[in-house]
């Protein structure tokens, strides 16, 4: 008790009293007593209170070698209890009872800011590193940076990026451990790369399957043609040389495509130009057996049935029209962001439409009609349109020009005879001046079932309802031939297309295709007739009778391979024949092929698309395989 006692005492009598603070008076006079220029030396309080915050040399030495042998936190002990406990027991083994109480927060005061201080200097040591030895990384999972100049081609003409993140050159993504990510793999083998190839490698995938229209690039639109060329095969026999020189040619007809749409409308000169022939030459077609693929559909529904189709001789457009009055251009591309897009239409009020077709051979301008005394004629490069609305001479036996057919070589244009006084007639017109040429008539009864051109454009065959065929010739003025369908019952339409062997004064189509009102399509083969054989009753090649209702639609390929027939009458009435086999293709088309009720068709200048056109106004495309 006493000792107890005394030690109170004593502590009493060693508080110490707070030193009161200087007032504003006396700090102002204490700073204005100084020059300018003249700073403030630091008392001992002050310096030591900076070496608490900031450290010195000594301290930062003394924390790397704590970090460096402890291979635990040096904040922790080995028995887990803190550093200010340890600390705590020192002083109270140190008896206690001689420090005094402010002198007891002060050391633990100091301790806590000890530990703030070793915390602050192990973060900052962890930003460094000691290379201890290589890495356990294989050589194969390790990239190089890309160098400043290694991408110089692939960047050429491009802007470059507005900002770089540092940090894609320091993440690592494994590619083979993601399936979704291992088609970004360029070999099997190939496993770890960095964020900036890893990026670059994406973009290239999306440009992969979405590739950017040359339109919307124009960069690529301003390159020379010589720069748009694609690898072709070679063929056999040729040397190394030659196939070196292969890889640099041009495309002929395909490069049309890549044309910008904007440029095909505003310029004059890329709807009148002509087109090269291409050099490639199309495999033949296998019989019973066709690779035929559906691409998209064309893009937009016709508001009702559409009536005609027409592909476009050099560029890849195609022109639908029907009864609500609206002619429709689609650009033909597949393979877009967009697919098939629809590129214009023009519409004329109360105006149904039945017949339109390009002009060729360049097909700067579209020829259209409808059930009225006139037709009308679009020409592409001006946007002008202008009405033709009589024919002198011959208006009482031409009442409609709903029904036209223009040559392949663009010079005339042949207008379907409303009279049928005396049978038909077909009233031939000259197709840059619209002024009358020729007429041709068909005796019998019912008048005109549908007439087709010669190949040459040097003649036309007209076929009457009751199964005559009448073949004239233009530089004649004369009919050269008369025959007869064998078992026509009401023929409805006809077609010509291949290459004769020779020219017989028949034109020079191979095939010549009639359809009729029993659903029976005869093929017959042209190469043997001539002037001055052709029988009156020649035999047809085949009689196909897969039809069972009307025949409203036949199409021979422009390469004379394949022929095309159906019938509006009943859904999904389409079938496909190779030629000159005449067998009807078993594989396509399916139970499942949406056709519809099958409205118009147009197969493509190079044979390789067809187009289907249906009583709902939709176009769909499959594309023909060698």
């Amino acid at each position: 008790m006493p000792n107890s006692q005394n030690k109170k005492g004593k502590r009493k009598a060693t508080v110490r009293q707070q030193p009161t603070p200087p007032t504003q008076d006396e700090l102002s006079d204490s700073y204005g007593a100084l020059e300018i220029g003249e700073t403030i030396e630091k008392d001992e309080t002050e310096l030591e209170l900076e070496k608490l915050v900031f450290g010195d040399d000594a301290g930062f030495h003394e924390a790397l070698k704590l970090y460096r042998n402890d291979t635990v936190d040096p904040i922790e002990g080995a028995s887990g209890e803190s550093a200010v406990a340890s600390g705590a027991e020192e002083v109270e083994d140190t008896d206690l009872d001689a420090v005094e109480d402010a002198d007891v927060s002060e050391a633990l005061q100091y301790l806590t800011i000890e530990k703030h201080y070793i915390i602050m200097i192990l973060m900052i040591y962890q930003l460094f590193f000691l290379d201890s030895g290589p890495s356990a990384n294989s050589n194969q999972d390790l990239i190089l940076a890309p160098q400043p100049g290694d991408n110089e081609e692939e960047t050429e003409g491009v802007d470059p990026p507005a900002w770089i993140d540092s940090d894609d050159e320091r993440i690592s993504v494994s590619l083979a451990s993601n399936p979704r990510l291992r088609k970004l793999r360029i070999s099997e083998s190939e496993d770890i790369v960095n964020g900036k190839e890893y990026s670059k490698r994406l973009r290239q995938q999306f440009e992969r399957l979405y590739p950017v229209p040359e339109w919307a690039n124009p960069f690529e639109s301003r390159k020379p043609s010589s720069r748009r060329k694609r690898r072709k095969l070679s063929a056999a026999g040729r040397s190394s040389s030659e196939s070196n020189s292969d890889d640099d040619m041009s495309i002929d007809s395909d490069a049309l495509s890549a044309q910008p749409l904007a440029k095909l409308l505003q310029s004059t000169g890329a709807l009148t130009e002509t087109s090269t022939t291409s050099t490639s030459i199309r495999k033949k077609l296998r019989p019973e057996v066709i690779d035929i693929q559906r691409t998209k559909d064309v893009s937009g529904v016709q508001h009702s049935a559409i009536t005609s189709l027409s592909f476009h001789p050099l560029h890849p457009l195609l022109l639908s029209s029907g009864p609500s009055s609206t002619l429709t251009l689609h650009h033909i591309s597949p393979h877009a962001p967009s697919p098939n897009p629809t590129l214009t239409s023009l519409h004329i009020r109360s105006h149904p439409l039945t017949t339109s077709a390009f002009h060729p051979p360049t097909g700067a301008r579209i020829f259209f009609s409808a059930r009225r005394r006139y037709f009308h004629i679009w020409d592409l490069a001006s946007g002008r349109i202008s009405k033709v609305s009589r024919i002198y001479g011959h208006a009482a036996e031409q009442r409609t020009m709903e029904r036209f057919k223009l040559s392949p070589d663009g010079r005339w244009l042949g207008l379907v005879g409303s009279g049928r006084k005396g049978g038909g007639a077909i009233n031939i017109l000259d197709a840059h001046t619209c002024q009358w040429v020729a007429q041709v008539r068909v005796e019998g009864k019912g008048g005109v079932a549908d007439f087709a051109w010669w190949g040459d454009g040097a003649g036309v065959l007209v076929v009457g309802k009751g199964g005559e065929a009448v073949e004239y010739s233009l530089q004649e003025r004369r009919v050269v031939a008369r025959w007869i369908d064998e078992g026509a019952v009401g023929t409805t339409v006809v077609a010509l297309g291949g290459q004769r062997k020779a020219d017989t004064g028949l034109g020079s189509d191979r095939w010549a295709v009639i359809g009729s009102q029993s659903g029976i399509v005869n093929v017959y083969d042209r190469n043997a007739w001539t002037v001055e054989t052709m029988p009156e009753r020649p035999a047809p090649t085949r009689a196909l009778g897969q039809l069972t209702t009307p025949v409203s639609c036949v199409e021979v390929s422009p390469d004379g391979q394949m022929l095309v027939m159906a019938s509006r009458w009943k859904r999904d009435a389409l079938r496909l024949i190779h030629l000159p086999s005449c067998t009807v293709y078993k594989n396509w088309p399916t139970a499942n092929t949406p056709f519809g009720r099958v409205t118009a068709l147009a197969i493509a200048p190079n044979s390789e698309m067809l187009a289907v056109a249906n009583e709902q106004g939709k176009i769909r495309l499959w594309e023909i395989r060698s």
